[in-house]
C-alpha cells in the first residue's frame, strides 16, 4: 500500500489549514466591520433626534410600523446589536436582528442609490457569514457559551 502524498495533495492540506487557523481573525474583522457601520448610524439618529423623525415620517417607509416606533426600534438596533456583535456576545442572535435592520432600511427606502445598494449587500453578506458560521473562536459566545452549558448539567 502506498502512503506518501502527492505534493499538490500536501500543498493544498497545508494552505487549507492556514487559511482555517485565520478564520477567527476574518469572523473578528467581519464583526467589527459591519458592527462599526450600524453603530455610527445609531449615533447619527441619536445626534438629532428631530431630523431622525421626520426622516421616518416622510424618507423612510417602514413597512407595518408607525414612524416614531419605527424610529425608535431602528435606532435601538443599530445601538444595542452591533455591541452586542463586536462582543461575540449572542453572536448570531446579534447577526439575525442586523440582518432584519439591514433589510428593513433597503426596503423603507423608496430610492437607493446604486452604490449605497452594493453597501447593504456587502454587509447583509458578512451577517449571513456570521449567522451561519457564528462569530467565532475570539467572541464571548466561545468563552461563555461552553460555560454556561457546564454549568446547567
Amino acid at each position: 500500500m502506498n502512503t506518501t502524498t502527492h505534493p499538490i495533495a500536501a500543498v493544498l492540506d497545508a494552505l487549507t489549514h492556514f487559511l482555517e487557523r485565520l478564520q477567527p481573525l476574518a469572523q473578528l474583522a467581519a464583526r467589527l466591520y459591519v458592527a462599526q457601520a450600524f453603530f455610527a448610524s445609531g449615533l447619527t439618529k441619536l445626534r438629532d433626534w428631530d431630523i431622525t423623525l421626520a426622516l421616518f415620517q416622510d424618507e423612510y417607509h417602514v413597512p407595518l410600523l408607525p414612524p416614531e416606533l419605527a424610529a425608535w426600534m431602528g435606532t435601538g438596533g443599530e445601538l444595542v446589536l452591533p455591541v452586542l456583535l463586536a462582543l461575540g456576545l449572542c453572536g448570531r442572535f446579534a447577526a439575525l436582528g442586523l440582518s432584519v435592520v439591514n433589510v428593513v432600511a433597503v426596503l423603507s427606502l423608496a430610492e437607493i442609490a446604486p452604490a449605497a445598494l452594493q453597501q447593504h449587500v456587502f454587509w447583509g453578506s458578512l451577517l449571513a457569514g456570521l449567522l451561519l458560521w457564528g462569530p467565532g473562536r475570539w467572541s464571548l459566545d466561545a468563552w461563555w457559551w461552553p460555560r454556561l452549558m457546564r454549568g446547567s448539567r
